[in-house]
């Protein structure tokens, strides 16, 4: 089940995390500091999209599959883990 709550919170965060970059380049900040807020902005859309794909795998696959076992649907996990970073 997705936490809609928390990934809202997290988007929020990435929104906040934009509006700074925008006002660094505005400010002509160190292109280093920069780069480096935009890499944790990237990061936490990465979680969102883990979320959300894993929030797919367990309910809308899990239901479709209806017999899908438990540790193939453990190892779809983890490989959305590896690929979307």
């Amino acid at each position: 089940m997705r936490d809609d709550k928390k990934l809202i919170n997290l988007l929020k965060t990435a929104a906040g995390q934009i509006e700074g970059i925008e006002k660094m380049l505005v400010e002509k900040k160190y292109c280093i500091d920069i780069s480096n807020q935009i890499m944790a902005c990237q990061a936490i859309l990465g979680k969102v999209n883990r979320e959300v794909l894993k929030a797919h795998l367990y309910g809308c696959v899990n239901d479709a599959a209806g017999e899908a076992k438990e540790e193939k649907l453990n190892e779809l996990a983890a490989l959305f883990d590896k690929v979307v970073k």
